[in-house]
This record gives C-alpha cells, structure tokens and sequence, in this order.
C-alpha cells in the first residue's frame, strides 16, 4: 500500500514536472504607451464595458497579445528580423510599374514621368518595405498620408477630388508603427454596420486622425472577439514562429553542448579509503585536474596495471545536423519561406532542388501584393496624380513587376518564338508588317522600344534578282 506521505510527493513533483506553456498569453486590454490616447480620453480597447474580454478569455484560453512591448524585444534577435527583412525585402524587390491603357498617348507618357519622380520623392516603395516589416513584427501595418493639413482637421475623411487635395499639397507618406496607434471609435453591435470591428478614425500620440488618412495593411487577420486584445492588429509572424525558434534555438544549442562533452573519460580504480572516509581524496582529485588538465593527443595518463583501468564512452554524433536541419525547416515552414531565402543555405540531400519552391513562394508573393498591398498603393498614386495634376486620369493604373525573372537564353528564345509566330501570320495574310513593326516598338522586352514606326523599311531584295536571265538574252539575240 502506498503511504500518503510518498504519493502527496509524488503528485507534488509531478506538478513542479509539468511544463508551462510560455506562448499561452492571456486575453486582456492592450497596453499602450503614454501619450498615444490624449489626456481625458478612454480608448474604446481599454474600456472593460465594452468589449467582452472576459468572455473572449474563456473563449480563447491563452490566446492573447504578448504585447508590443514583448514584440519589439523579439524582432532584436536575428531569426525574427530575418523573417521582417526577408518578407518585406521580397515584397518589394521588383515593386511595381505604372501601366496606361493609351499607350500612345504623348500626355499619358508624360504624367506617368512625373508620377514615377514624385513615388522617388516620397520614397513610396521604402516606405511600403517598412509597413510590411511592421505588419511582419506587430502584426499591422500603417501609412499616413499628409496632404499638409492642421492637426485638428486630419480627423475629417480624406476625399481623393480636387476640391480637397489642392495641387502640390501632397508632403509625404509615412510608416506609423502600431504602438503608437489604437482606435478612436468602431461599431461593435450592428455586424452589418461597414466599420463593424473596423475602426473608423484612429488616435495616432494623441492626435485625432479618421482611417482614409491612416492607411492599415493587416496580412493576417485575426477574429472580431480577438481583434480589440491585440489593439486591432493581426497575429504577427513573430507570434506565431516563437515557439518554433524556440525550438531551433533549443535544437542548436543542444547539438553544440552535445559535441562539447561528446567523449566522457571514466577511470576505474580502488576508492575504499575515499568512500570509508580514511581518505579526504586530495590526491586522487589531484592527479584527475592534472589529467583534464593536460588531455590532448600528447597527454599521457599513468595507471595502476593490477587496480585500476580507464574507460571512455563516445556519444554517436550521426544524424545530428539532420535533426538540426529539421529544426531549421520548420521555421521557413511557419513563415512560407524556402530555405535558400529565409537562411541562405541550399537544401541537402538527393536530388534536392530549390527551383520549384522559390517559383511556389514568388506566386505567392504576388498573392499578397494583390490582396493587401494594391488598394495602399493606388491610393497613394492618386492622391499623387491630384497633386500633381489636379485629376485623376483613370487610364493609368499600377502593376506588381513579377518576382522571377527569365534568363537571357529564356528571353532569347521567346523572341525566337515571338519571330516564328509574326512571320507566320505576315505570310498568310493576318497581320501587316507595319502591326509586327509597332508591336515591337511598344514591348521593353522586344530590344526595339521607341523605334519609329513612322519609317517603312524597303524589303530586302533576294540575292540574284537583278541579274539578267541568261535564257531570256539568247532568245532575244535570236531575235
């Protein structure tokens, strides 16, 4: 029978065993830095009344906002600003390229010009980079754009006329990181209401500032009963890859104490005097300092032949950097990353390739520029368009430039193909030569943009064809 002293410590020791799951946040209001809600003010996500925190912890049991606090901590550790930079890098590497439905329109031509020179002067594609780090770090994103108005009428809705936004009033756009935001008000009974857990105007340190000014990109969204614990952003990627760092940290510095102390030298002789208590040991602990001491290749460790042996057990090392590896992959698994992006290193192993997942990635980079980043963009371009012109022309739209980009062999052949195909359909009848000749002018990638059209070439005559035909001149000294 087991005595109750013996199974109270038994399931005392079992709890102490027990591992506390240190990704588990609770739900709560978020904490906000000093100065981001004005003084007299009551943020709607730190109202206890109205929003059901409580509810939402029994809910969702630790799956609360570590904070952006917390947040910030990680994204100084280098496997946390890899996955921000990488993501942020990638989505805009290739940026994008101003299109126009008249592409022969001298005046189009030109306001794309000037378009392409004031994204320069605000440095959109920059500060978008920075709105994709923060959604990747905090989990939401933000622009304002300041058209040069006072402080208190940045409350009032942006009206993209021109009415509004008078010529050069554009002054720049700016990444707003989230802590320094929080909502001002949202619809929380109507779900048919449009800014239902959608905040409407937002406080940015202190200052009143309606949504169209303040430009949010949230790429992972979360639940509405979540969205007011984590102060409305989504779930950033370093929320959700922590426990896979962890792990790899874990697995890293595991395989490197393992390769430490791999080897363990045992020696095998009489501790009678020592264990009986005669003995303090002083000289047995001696002579092991002197042996670490000195072991290398060239120590030398002197035994008893008759009473003593030494032994030495080495741990197998085969299969750790594949459990490494694994560790490794299970983070680019978490961010959608390959290997070779997020880390740098090429996949091992047989026949291992990367090509097929950077294509797999790219797709789904230009997925995510499509879904979240479009509607910022254009929205800037034109705000853009109204200060530089004062209209917006709808003929002008952007483009995401793709991530992969063909060799010079691949674009070669294509316009190999491209010939082949333009031949084909000059000989039977279906396209001019003066429609091949401006369709050329018109690609950047046919090698002849800008060539003037205006200019018909002379067919070139076939080798011989001025020659007089010697049968012809016979017959006619015949005659």
């Amino acid at each position: 029978m087991t005595k109750p002293g013996l199974r109270r410590a038994a399931i005392k020791a079992k709890m102490q065993e027990a591992p506390k799951d240190r990704y588990a946040y609770p739900i709560r209001p978020p904490h906000l830095p000093p100065g981001v809600v004005p003084q007299g003010f009551i943020a709607p996500v730190m109202a206890l009344d109205a929003n059901p925190y409580e509810y939402a912890a029994q809910q969702y049991p630790g799956g609360g906002f570590p904070g952006f606090a917390y947040l910030s901590q990680l994204a100084t550790r280098a496997e946390y600003l890899a996955f921000a930079s990488t993501m942020s890098t990638e989505l805009t590497r290739e940026w994008v390229k101003f299109t126009s439905k008249q592409d022969d329109d001298t005046d189009t031509a030109d306001k794309i010009k000037a378009l392409e020179d004031e994204f320069k002067r605000l440095d959109v594609r920059g500060v978008m980079q920075l709105v994709a780090r923060h959604d990747c770090q905090f989990g939401r994103g933000q622009v304002f754009i300041d058209v040069g108005v006072p402080l208190e009428k940045r409350a009032h809705p942006l009206i993209l006329d021109k009415r509004t936004i008078a010529k050069g009033s554009l002054k720049a756009v700016v990444a707003v990181e989230a802590m320094w935001t929080t909502p001002y008000g949202y619809d929380a009974r109507d779900p048919a209401a449009p800014d239902f857990y959608k905040p409407s105007s937002w406080f940015m340190l202190g200052q009143h500032v309606h949504s169209s000014r303040l430009l949010t990109v949230v790429t992972r969204p979360l639940p509405d009963m979540l969205k007011p614990a984590f102060n409305f952003a989504g779930m950033s990627l370093s929320q959700m890859a922590e426990p896979y760092v962890e792990n790899w940290l874990r697995t890293r510095q595991g395989v490197s104490d393992l390769i430490d102390n791999f080897s363990t030298t045992i020696l095998a002789t009489s501790m009678d005097q020592v264990l009986s208590g005669d003995d303090d040991g002083t000289d047995m602990f001696s002579r092991v300092d002197l042996f670490t001491a000195t072991r290398s290749n060239r120590g030398m460790m002197v035994l008893d032949k008759e009473r003593e042996e030494i032994i030495q057990i080495n741990t197998p090392l085969s299969g750790l950097h594949e459990l490494q590896a694994q560790a490794q992959e299970h983070m680019c698994s978490v961010s959608r990353m390959p290997a070779i992006i997020l880390t740098g290193i090429s996949p091992s192993g047989l026949n291992a390739s990367s090509d097929g997942e950077i294509r797999v990635f790219y797709d789904w980079i230009a997925a995510q520029q499509e879904a979240f980043y479009r509607q910022p963009i254009e929205t800037i371009m034109k705000v853009a368009q109204l200060s530089l012109f004062g209209e917006i022309d709808p003929d002008i739209g952007i483009e995401f430039v793709p991530l992969y980009q063909m060799t010079p062999k691949e674009l070669s052949e294509i316009r190999t193909s491209d010939a082949t195909t333009a031949q084909t359909y000059v000989t039977m009848g279906a396209l001019d030569p003066q429609e091949v000749r401006e369709k050329l002018a018109k690609d950047p990638e046919s090698g002849y943009q800008g060539l003037d059209t205006s200019v018909v070439p002379v067919a070139p005559i076939p080798p011989g064809a001025d020659d007089p035909d010697p049968a012809e001149g016979e017959k006619n000294g015949q005659d």
